[in-house]
């Protein structure tokens, strides 16, 4: 199943193969706040369509993820990072997600704080 998202201006928008089996939702200082619904695929599984240039990219911690965001509208998309073997994951924030129901996803919720 190939799925749509965007930011909220419509600069940014991806396609995700997959369907998503769960999403998380972790309570960590950053994802907290922005209240993000989580589902992980493989680099090769998700392809930016348009907006690079409309994306700016935000690092904490150790800055192991990069935490993408479009510089007109705010909206964090997604973030990517390197599994410990060197390949690409996303972490696609569902709730960007085009016409599919979130909430008919199961949730898992993880304790950020304590890492």
């Amino acid at each position: 199943m190939s799925l749509q998202g965007s930011c909220h201006c419509g600069a940014v928008k991806f396609e995700a193969e997959g369907t998503p089996e769960s999403v998380l939702e972790c309570n960590c200082s950053h994802c907290q706040r922005k209240g993000f619904k989580l589902w992980f695929v493989p680099g090769s599984a998700f392809t930016l369509q348009q907006g690079e240039d409309a994306l700016t990219t935000y690092r904490f911690n150790k800055h192991a993820i990069d935490h993408r965001f479009c510089k007109t509208c705010g909206c964090q998309a997604f973030g990517q990072s390197k599994t410990e073997d060197g390949s690409m994951v996303y972490a696609v924030n569902a709730r960007c997600l085009e016409n599919y129901d979130i909430d008919a996803i199961p949730v898992n919720k993880v304790d950020g704080r304590s890492f």
